[in-house]
């Protein structure tokens, strides 16, 4: 886990490291000594107005209380309003994107008290009081003004935190805040594997500046490549370093069997209507991009996303494997936009009522144990409690110790659903096209076209399918290795003791609070089947399974009668990760890299890529709800050219290449 800051606040209230024995900012004026070493010095006012894209990209070294990037964001703010009133803004940036690493972040008490400084910047410090995360390593993407500027905050060192990181070989960073202690305070930090990394993510012409003077500092970004001259320093500094990089290095994190390449987005086809799809239209939709939802059924969210209630939290190992980093920080991304969607008058059920992961058997039990040994996550993410505490969170009696995720819960999937579209185009208008049965994918010099048995849309420049288990019903995509498992939800009568359920349970299945007087009971595990019919033998099976457990408890004892039922596939893949990228055919790679064969990484051919524009989003099994917001953030960013909020192996883990290369690294193909 990642350690907080250890501070004490000086007699002027300034926040001052302990551990570095460094103030946080300058005791005279910290922001106007920000705007005027990092915002000014990098020139980024008259930039927003003539970029080459129609995002600008910053990067910090040291997030410390946020000044940096709460001064950014109210000058972006001001220039959005003074890009409204401009009759000529091809080329006037719409979106902010600011990156930031820090090894030590603040509590949020200590935040809160130290941004008390700067009341200019209270609403803007508010809402990033508000989605503040919790010291869990890794990319946390937080979200303002409805998508126009993003957060990417990174816990952990530096250096560390860039080599996790998925980019391409244009870079992604535009204008660098070199800030952080003093050299002499944190040499860690301002050494030349550093400066060298900071190349290797920047763009030709990225700019930087820093506060300090020091030569080796100096010396050493010249060696990574920077252009780099002294200026006049702030107040009592008599110079600063800033720095100009005229090309970049062009080097990336991927293999060219995993690169994530940008596509142009002109117009945009989604196919699907569950939670995959109004994701990637929502994730569209801030950025501006045209795109229209076509669904063979009559409404959305009626396949697997069509539950009552859908039980939301990580999915976590006693390791940092890409599973466990994929789940904790897609959990952690999409409680924060599900919170932002209510606040801002979308509505849908829910319950942040937590989730109980009950030990039932002992596998889980000695699971559960390595889990609290390891100490690989934050508390207030997950924590083991004992029967008697798990008993009082529930507020029935179980006999169960357990893990419990107290900032999980409960939704309303077809509401959640309904909610993320309209939330989409309020901001950018889509188009939905329902009762469209699409029976072949078409692709010409002039786009794709999407045909059905008397008529075709089209041309569109991209098309990304988010089907489910449908998303192998065409030409192109029919080698998909789709495994579908069917599942039944049961929805059986609450009882006097039953509504005293305070939280989810989860067993082999799941048990939800009671909501509309039922509960949510299941789900039932059957492979190789399509088939949504309900049926009476499932709905004995998912009592069964609930009193086999539970037998002993009186909730589970006086419940009522089973009155309805849902059946749905749901899509996942023998490693039950996602699939999110651009359609790879499996001809296409085995030509390019049959050197893998021969256990070679080099000398590759180049990849046709015949059906480039083809993308999938699919496979999330029954964690839609947890994985599909950050995926499909990860996937738009990555087509959008812009800094992608998954790390690399992560991306790697979720490609749509990664059978195909498993299995020619094996000589299976």
């Amino acid at each position: 886990m990642i350690k907080n800051a250890q501070i004490h606040f000086n007699h002027l209230g300034t926040p001052v490291a302990d551990n570095f024995d460094d103030v946080y900012f300058s005791d005279d004026d910290g922001l106007a000594e920000s705007h005027y070493v990092f915002y000014k010095q990098n020139n980024i006012d008259a930039r927003l107005q003539n970029h080459d894209q129609s995002h600008f990209v910053i990067a910090e070294t040291g997030f410390g209380t946020g000044l940096n990037f709460l001064n950014a964001l109210q000058c972006f703010t001001d220039h959005l309003k003074q890009a409204q009133v401009q009759t000529d803004c091809e080329k006037s940036v719409k979106r902010l994107h600011f990156i930031s690493f820090e090894k030590y972040p603040l509590k949020a008490s200590d935040l809160k008290q130290a941004l008390k400084a700067w009341p200019t910047l209270t609403p803007l410090s508010e809402q990033l009081l508000e989605q503040y995360p919790l010291n869990l390593a890794g990319c946390h993407r937080l979200e303002f003004n409805n998508g126009q500027v993003l957060l990417d905050l990174y816990f952990g060192d530096v250096l560390d935190s860039i080599n996790t990181m998925s980019f391409a070989k244009s870079g992604v960073v535009d204008a660098w805040f070199l800030d952080g202690f003093a050299p002499s305070k944190n040499p860690d930090m301002w050494q030349q594997s550093v400066f060298n990394s900071i190349v290797d993510i920047s763009r030709n012409n990225a700019t930087l500046a820093t506060f300090t003077a020091a030569g080796f500092v100096r010396r050493g970004l010249i060696e990574a490549g920077f252009n780099v001259q002294k200026v006049k320093g702030f107040g009592r500094k008599r110079e600063m370093i800033i720095g100009h990089l005229a090309k970049a290095n062009a080097k990336q994190s991927a293999p060219a069997y995993f690169n994530q390449d940008s596509s142009s987005l002109q117009r945009v086809a989604v196919i699907g209507g569950g939670i995959a799809s109004s994701c990637i239209l929502y994730s569209l939709a801030k950025r501006g991009i045209k795109s229209t939802l076509l669904c063979q059924d009559e409404r959305p969210a009626m396949g697997a996303s069509h539950n009552v209630q859908g039980a939301i939290y990580p999915h976590l190992q006693a390791k940092n494997s890409p599973h466990s980093e994929l789940f904790a920080h897609s959990f952690l991304y999409a409680k924060r936009l599900y919170n932002n969607l209510l606040s801002s008058g979308f509505n849908f059920d829910y319950d942040w009522c937590g989730v109980l992961q009950h030990a039932v058997k002992k596998p889980l039990a000695d699971k559960h144990e390595n889990l609290a040994q390891k100490q690989l996550w934050p508390t207030q993410l997950m924590r083991n409690v004992t029967a008697e505490q798990g008993d009082e969170i529930a507020g029935i009696e179980t006999g169960y110790s357990g893990v419990f995720f107290e900032q999980g819960g409960w939704v309303n999937p077809p509401q959640l659903v309904n909610a993320m579209l309209s939330a989409a185009h309020s901001i950018n208008p889509f188009k939905s096209v329902f009762n469209y049965n699409i029976k072949q994918l078409k692709k010409t010099d002039s786009g794709w076209f999407l045909l059905t048995n008397d008529e075709q849309l089209g041309p569109f420049s991209d098309v990304i399918i988010c089907a489910g288990e449908h998303s192998d019903a065409f030409e192109q995509t029919k080698a998909l290795p789709i495994v579908g498992v069917r599942g039944q939800v049961s929805h059986i009568e609450a009882s006097e003791q039953s509504r005293k359920l305070k939280t989810v349970l989860c067993h082999k299945g799941y048990f939800t609070p009671a909501y509309l007087d039922r509960h949510c009971m299941g789900a039932t595990f059957e492979k190789n089947t399509k088939s949504r019919q309900v049926t009476e033998q499932d709905n004995l099976t998912n009592k069964e399974q609930l009193l086999n457990f539970y037998d002993q408890s009186e909730f589970a004892s006086t419940l009522g009668d089973i009155t309805s039922a849902k059946a749905a596939v749901r899509c996942t893949f023998i490693d039950h990760l996602p699939m999110a990228g651009q359609w790879c055919e499996k001809s296409d790679y085995t030509m390019a890299f049959a050197n893998l064969r021969l256990g070679k990484r080099y000398q590759y051919e180049k990849l046709n890529k015949p059906q480039q524009g083809l993308h999938i989003f699919t496979g999330f099994g029954a964690r839609a709800l947890c994985s599909a917001p950050l995926s499909a953030e990860h996937l738009i960013s990555c087509l959008n050219n812009e800094p992608r909020p998954l790390s690399e192996r992560v991306s790697q883990a979720i490609h749509p290449a990664r059978f195909i290369v498993r299995d020619l690294i094996r000589n299976k193909i």
